[in-house]
């Protein structure tokens, strides 16, 4: 198991949408309801508590960009360098 496998293990915690200004970031990786994938957060508005996100691991050449409410985000964390692995 490399490290940023064991990191990402022990690091991912609940969101918690009411308090997402304080941990939520640019570049972080989230869970979302209703999909198994990862996505990275490229924008965060907190005012109106939406934030945009992509597909991680993303392809350079795919710009699939999308705007989601702070509360659909079920979990933060770190993202994985799986993609570099074969």
């Amino acid at each position: 198991m490399s490290f940023s496998k064991l990191v990402e293990i022990k690091n991912n915690f609940k969101f918690d949408a009411n308090n997402s200004c304080k941990n939520l970031y640019k570049g972080a990786c989230v869970k979302i309801k209703n999909s198994q994938k990862t996505f990275q957060v490229v924008g965060i508005n907190p005012q109106s508590k939406v934030c945009w996100i992509r597909e991680w691991p993303f392809a350079l050449e795919v710009n699939k960009t999308f705007s989601l409410e702070l509360n659909q985000i079920t979990l933060q964390t770190y993202c994985s360098d799986t993609f570099n692995e074969k």
